[in-house]
């Protein structure tokens, strides 16, 4: 395709490695492991291999949560990977996650460790573990599930489509900058409707679907994603700035999105995490202060 002559597909795609934006030389339409690496294993049952992204921070925020309920046994090691530099694509984090995608949680307390990958997943299998997080009430659970399906199946639209064309594409191209946009703005409006008659996702019940929304649709109205806020007129959904301004106030979310953070201010960043003490000593101006 020459400049100006419009783009026509081949008649069979074919890959070419180097096409071009943030994540163009690291994105490949095969699986499987690119070299062997063994994933660390630290010293609690709970084993998480991620990175802060919204995938990322949803976990760890519902560890914290865990913890701050007292429950000790969800005391887990929080280990970085860096996808930026293929660490998904080695030979331990493929066993853990065939899709090569972050989190990936290993579960060291069964008789066999248990793999649990995808985010949704690892929220749902730990709220059944530990029974919290998920409403008892049967008519309010069926409404838990919906929302943090919805979030699943909601996100790729707002991450892989729109933050993808809107802020890390070589080129600004109208077409799919406009179409997913109008999708992110229906699914703020969906939110902001619901938000209007509920404190949390589910009515006055801080759960699992608040915590796999906020890190994606919470941020995004905060202003931390894409650097999309005024684009997407984000303030005009104040029922929705409500919700994302009471979850960011809470100490188990602050903690949650340090968790293996490798950007940002150098306070914020805890890039691994393994007892409670590391967000006081552990993050990254202390270790560079330190010289550790």
């Amino acid at each position: 395709m020459t400049e100006g002559t419009p783009y026509m597909p081949l008649k069979i795609w074919k890959w070419e490695s180097e096409s071009g934006g943030t994540f163009g030389k690291i994105n490949r339409p095969i699986a499987g492991p690119t070299h062997d690496k063994t994933l660390p294993v630290g010293k609690h049952p709970l084993q998480l291999y991620s990175l802060a992204t919204p995938n990322g921070v949803k976990v760890t925020v519902m560890l914290e949560e865990l913890l701050a309920l007292g429950i000790r046994e969800a005391e887990y090691d929080a280990y970085l990977i860096r996808i930026r530099d293929g660490d998904q694509f080695g030979s331990g984090f493929v066993d853990a996650n065939p899709n090569s995608k972050i989190p990936a949680l290993m579960d060291h307390s069964t008789a066999v460790p248990t793999r649990v990958f995808e985010s949704g997943a690892i929220l749902l299998y730990l709220s059944e573990k530990f029974d919290a997080l998920v409403p008892k009430d049967p008519n309010k659970r069926p409404e838990c599930l919906s929302w943090l399906f919805w979030q699943m199946g909601s996100a790729p639209y707002l991450g892989g489509g729109f933050g993808h064309f809107y802020n890390y594409a070589p080129e600004k191209i109208k077409y799919p900058i406009d179409r997913y946009t109008m999708e992110v703005k229906r699914q703020l409006d969906v939110l902001d409707r619901h938000l209007g008659h509920n404190q949390f996702m589910c009515a006055d019940e801080y759960t699992i679907a608040d915590i796999a929304i906020w890190p994606w649709y919470g941020a995004l109205v905060l202003s931390r994603l894409y650097n999309a806020g005024e684009f997407l007129d984000v303030e005009s959904y104040k029922h929705v700035m409500r919700w994302a301004a009471e979850i960011d106030g809470r100490e188990t979310v602050r903690r949650g999105r340090m968790v293996n953070r490798s950007h940002g201010e150098l306070h914020e960043q805890l890039r691994e995490r393994h007892e409670a003490s590391d967000f006081e000593t552990k993050t990254q101006d202390k270790i560079e202060a330190t010289g550790l």
